[in-house]
């Protein structure tokens, strides 16, 4: 199944979730406009907000709280770009989706402004919601992605970073806001706090395999098609799963050639580093542990009652672990 045909449940409501993303980018400032307009017109995956609306279907959401979904849908979007856009700004990234970066294009103090702005945008939307419930999950996440980053700077050039402590900044930093948003799929259907907590399962499951799929394409991905440089991990001293790997299973030059890398970042090393991930099978563990996510993905939502809706969440599964970018 493509990717297109497999929102296809969701296609009429992701262009209502483009309109309103469009209506209320709006600002009296030109700058915001401009570098928001930049950075939502690169026009990502959108799959967070995908998630949610094919939550809200799957868990047979309906009448006036389904209408929310399109602004929470836009409100995941304003969150996950904002995290983007800071992100950028913090790894001195300069390439992505196969663009240069807001920070690249427009400074850096531009591009945590405009971040900034997504963000306040994003409480006043899920405020107009009137909903404590959806209000308390969209902060408690936020919050939590907010730590996770900086969970992930104290672990950069580290490499003490073990794979648990990986593992929890991807859940904080990733695989939360995909939690939130299938999470939100069952409060605006009022299911059954089973059928809630196993959508938000889903969500954390799948937001980690996608991560975990995304730290491999930076060693084995082609640049063109993932939409930044290669090594761009390394570059800047992470310590993701395939090094982690062979830190704790390649031999004594291999770990050490990994851990002088980690530690001074840059690509100089990257061609014999990427030489020990091959080695050791450090690609093929970390996919490996994307596809026990994905399993577990899919475990979480055996309850739901069959639809297509569920077919594409499955589906969607199946993609984080098997797509090339």
């Amino acid at each position: 199944m493509s990717f297109v045909s497999m929102l296809a449940p969701v296609a009429d409501d992701m262009q209502r979730v483009d309109e309103v993303i469009g209506a209320r980018l709006e600002s009296d400032v030109p700058l915001v406009r401009e570098v928001a307009q930049y950075i939502i017109g690169s026009r990502g995956k959108r799959l967070r907000p995908a998630l949610l609306l094919l939550a809200c279907g799957a868990a047979g959401a309906s009448g006036r709280r389904a209408e929310a979904r399109f602004t929470l849908a836009a409100v995941i979007e304003f969150i996950h770009t904002a995290t983007l856009l800071h992100d950028d700004v913090v790894d001195e990234s300069h390439l992505r989706r196969g663009r240069p970066t807001a920070n690249a294009a427009f400074g850096n103090a531009a591009a945590v402004l405009v971040g900034d702005f997504l963000y306040s945008r994003a409480f006043q939307m899920m405020v107009e919601v009137d909903d404590m419930r959806v209000m308390r999950v969209l902060a408690d996440a936020t919050n939590t992605i907010a730590a996770g980053e900086v969970l992930q700077l104290m672990g950069s050039h580290d490499p003490e970073v073990d794979e648990a402590r990986y593992l929890e900044v991807i859940r904080r930093k990733t695989a939360r806001l995909f939690e939130a948003a299938a999470r939100l799929g069952g409060v605006l259907a009022h299911a059954a706090a089973p059928l809630e907590e196993g959508l938000a399962a889903y969500g954390a499951h799948v937001g980690t395999a996608f991560q975990l799929i995304d730290d491999v394409l930076d060693y084995s991905g082609e640049a063109a098609t993932i939409g930044k440089s290669l090594g761009d991990d390394l570059a800047e001293g992470k310590p993701t799963l395939p090094l982690i790997h062979v830190l704790r299973n390649g031999t004594p030059a291999q770990a050490g050639l990994v851990r002088r890398a980690i530690v001074e970042g840059g690509r100089a090393d990257f061609a014999p580093v990427l030489e020990a991930i091959r080695a050791c099978g450090s690609l093929d563990y970390a996919r490996a542990a994307a596809r026990g996510e994905s399993q577990a993905a899919a475990r979480a939502i055996e309850a739901l009652p069959d639809s297509g809706y569920k077919d594409s969440l499955l589906e969607l599964a199946s993609f984080s672990v098997t797509r090339a970018a």
